[in-house]
């Protein structure tokens, strides 16, 4: 067995809300916990992050209120002071353009003698993550990168970081047990929804999520199926609740628009819908759509970048065209359609990918990795 020390990471995360990105945020940092890596957080206090994770983990609090925020700057030095981490990982723009390290001491020097001269002045490795298709201005100055898909990756290299400091690194859901059918009626009884087909959509209601396409799309789909009638459930929370309420209106569709707000375990809303469907009209990855193959739902996305990556037509899910709600009126019309042994094929072969490819193990394996890489080279 190795005596070296496992590399300690240090994650900052800024905001008090929880999307796609700071929920793995929070499933990365507990896992690393649950596997006895040594790991802390910053984040800000009160918030659903915070409260999210581990208690296990030593946490940390600076309100991040943005890049001119001194206080929190002094205050993550001291962190770092406290706990010394070997990599400093941070997410998304906030934390990211906070978080300065000296520039310099925590790469690889090519010169022995300056290398050997810089140890004394070790410093931490400022690697930040992304999960988007972001400005680079406020991410330059960090020593790595790393992306959630390949995609980004081919983009951030594009943009002129350099070849050998950027990652790409998928997310990884949970795995969650199969919820029961007593639970799940009475969570449709509690909806409204007892003796229904039931479409979801699940996600921050911004307009990159395509909210009023899956709207339009749903108006165009007959009110029952086979009889039963057809009801369009929306999980999430945002600054276009109204604008969609008003829209579901207009559309005539409201009685049938269900508003069921912001959920921290979704599984039982994936387990009790027909369909789950991405409307994104931008979507670097999709943690819904791992989160639905977890969850042995029948998926429908449009073909944002993310979906593209991830899914293939026909074998694990359904693709339809993007910004077009005739189009995936269409597609959403054909999976409610589909007979129970073609369902099952789509739906197994998606959670085949999903464990296959984005387990908490593979992509806890290599983070860990990369911590390491990072180190050394950094020494």
């Amino acid at each position: 067995m190795s005596d070296t020390p496992k590399p300690r990471s240090l994650h900052i995360i800024g905001g008090k809300g929880s999307g796609g990105a700071e929920r793995f945020a929070v499933r990365l940092i507990n896992a690393l916990a649950r596997r006895g890596e040594p790991v802390a957080a910053v984040t800000v206090a009160g918030g659903e992050i915070a409260r999210a994770i581990d208690p296990a983990v030593k946490q940390y609090h600076a309100p991040m209120l943005g890049v001119w925020d001194l206080y929190s700057r002094w205050k993550i030095q001291r962190v770092i002071a406290d706990f010394q981490p070997d990599v400093v990982q941070t997410y998304m723009g906030r934390a990211t353009r906070i978080v300065h390290l000296p520039r310099g001491r925590a790469l690889k020097d090519s010169d022995p003698l300056r290398a050997e001269a810089r140890a004394e002045s070790y410093a931490p490795v400022h690697l930040a993550r992304l999960g988007g298709f972001y400005n680079l201005k406020g991410y330059r100055h960090a020593h790595a990168w790393v992306g959630n898909t390949r995609g980004i990756r081919d983009y951030l290299i594009a943009h002129g970081l350099p070849v050998d400091r950027v990652h790409t690194i998928g997310n990884f859901v949970d795995t969650p047990a199969r919820i029961g059918a007593a639970q799940l009626d009475a969570l449709r009884a509690q909806l409204g929804l007892q003796g229904c087909r039931v479409l979801l959509g699940l996600g921050r209601l911004h307009p990159n999520k395509g909210w009023s396409d899956l709207l339009q799309a749903f108006a165009r789909l007959p009110a029952q199926i086979e009889g039963a009638p057809l009801h369009l459930l929306m999980v999430g929370d945002g600054l276009l609740r109204k604008e969609l309420a008003v829209l579901s209106a207009q559309l005539g569709i409201a009685p049938r628009v269900h508003w069921a707000g912001w959920q921290n375990d979704p599984s039982p809303y994936y387990q009790l819908a027909d369909v789950f469907v991405c409307a994104s009209v931008h979507e670097p990855l999709g943690n819904v759509i791992l989160e639905a193959w977890a969850n042995r739902a029948l998926l429908v996305s449009t073909r944002a970048q993310g979906p593209l990556e991830l899914m293939q037509d026909g074998v694990n899910g359904l693709l339809a065209p993007l910004s077009d709600a005739v189009g995936l009126a269409d597609v959403l019309q054909s999976a409610l359609r589909l007979d129970d042994a073609r369902k099952v094929e789509l739906i197994e072969a998606g959670y085949q990918e999903v464990t296959n490819h984005y387990s908490e193990a593979a992509i806890m394996s290599a983070y860990t990795a990369l911590y390491a890489s990072l180190r050394e080279r950094a020494r």
